[in-house]
């Protein structure tokens, strides 16, 4: 059997800590998961109604578009009302930012190159050091400068260098709460940014694939990236971008760090493959546990397995688990053979055990 040690990811890169709100980000904290509102900022019940149908799922770190002063003016009624802790996502006018800024936001999303002059670069970064908010310098791969294209391409390398010039911008003005992202739509150019970026500097790195596409094919793009990155021991938060409701960027976002032993929120689910092995319609009672399961969420590692091959074995890994035979099925918990069962009361006995395991976990946190 490989042990724990054998099964550890590449260690996290060290970087300096970064405090957005009560979120840490960096330094060894956890790795945070953030999405984005997709509401008009400027329609506080909207937004606010958004920020917490996220918080419910466990987003740690919500981004509201800024657009003008409206949308800036709103975020003096949101951000108290907010359970988490908010960002204001900047482009070209650098009095927004001073607004969302007085408005309290925690974090600002911004490229010091397209807020116009330096002075005004300045103006910002004072203000942002004056209330201890940090600034993410975001590198796209779609607004690279023309400058930049010309000189290195559409290229990781572009990527990075274009976050570094922004970077030195803020370091020349003294200021280093600073985080940063470099985001591609292609998979291995985002990993080969990313890479590079963490081995030139010690500030957090916001990991993500940007247009990754609808909830299904995103998933699995931004799975494939920020799980290929962070198993490199690279990235302190992450945020899944996705063409679909922000709450399934949270769901997939903590699946991704589940699936690396990273971080847990929830039940996760492990069920064996549809085959002609199995006796019991796996894939029907798989779907019905995952149904009921949805309400739960606290850490319980599940287990549903169709056939007596792999079944025990691996239902004996789980907090819980079932392992189906012919007509009945054996129900194990933490390794140990609990109750054999006719197929129809297994799902039952099953949830009736992941509720007191979900019940003895939240009384030990």
């Amino acid at each position: 059997m490989i042990d724990a040690a054998q099964r550890r990811l590449t260690p996290r890169s060290e970087t300096r800590p970064v405090r957005v709100g009560k979120v840490e980000i960096g330094g060894g904290a956890p790795i945070s998961v953030q999405s984005m509102t997709i509401t008009d900022t400027r329609d506080v019940d909207a937004t606010l109604a958004q920020v917490y149908q996220l918080a419910a799922e466990g987003c740690e770190i919500a981004r509201v578009a800024v657009p003008d002063q409206a949308a800036a003016a709103a975020l003096r009624e949101i951000v108290p009302r907010s359970p988490i802790p908010i960002v204001a996502d900047i482009h070209f006018d650098h009095r927004l930012a001073l607004a969302a800024l007085e408005a309290g936001v925690a974090k600002l999303r911004l490229n010091p190159g397209n807020i116009g002059s330096r002075e005004r670069t300045r103006i910002v970064a004072r203000a942002a050091k004056e209330r201890d908010v940090p600034i993410r310098i975001g590198a796209n791969i779609g607004s690279l400068s023309k400058a930049m294209l010309r000189r290195l391409g559409p290229t990781a390398e572009a990527l990075v260098e274009s976050a570094l010039e922004d970077v030195k911008v803020l370091e020349d003005l003294d200021f280093h709460d600073i985080v940063i992202s470099v985001k591609a739509s292609e998979v291995p150019m985002a990993i080969d940014a990313y890479t590079l970026i963490s081995a030139r500097v010690r500030y957090p790195l916001h990991v993500g694939i940007t247009e990754s596409g609808t909830l299904g094919p995103g998933s699995v793009k931004s799975a494939t990236g920020i799980g290929a990155i962070l198993a490199r021991g690279i990235g302190d938060t992450i945020r899944v971008s996705l063409a679909a409701d922000p709450v399934e960027e949270v769901r997939v976002g903590y699946q991704i760090l589940s699936s690396l032993g990273l971080r847990s929120r929830g039940v996760q689910l492990v069920a064996c493959p549809s085959c002609g092995r199995a006796e019991v319609d796996i894939i029907a009672i798989a779907q019905e546990i995952e149904r009921r399961l949805a309400r739960i969420k606290a850490p319980v590692k599940v287990a549903v397995m169709g056939c007596a091959v792999n079944g025990p074995g691996e239902a004996r890994l789980a907090d819980l688990g079932i392992a189906c035979g012919r007509g009945m099925g054996l129900l194990f918990r933490e390794g140990r053979i609990v109750a054999s069962l006719p197929e129809d009361r297994l799902v039952d006995a099953l949830m009736e055990h992941v509720a007191a395991v979900a019940r003895e976990k939240y009384a030990a946190s």
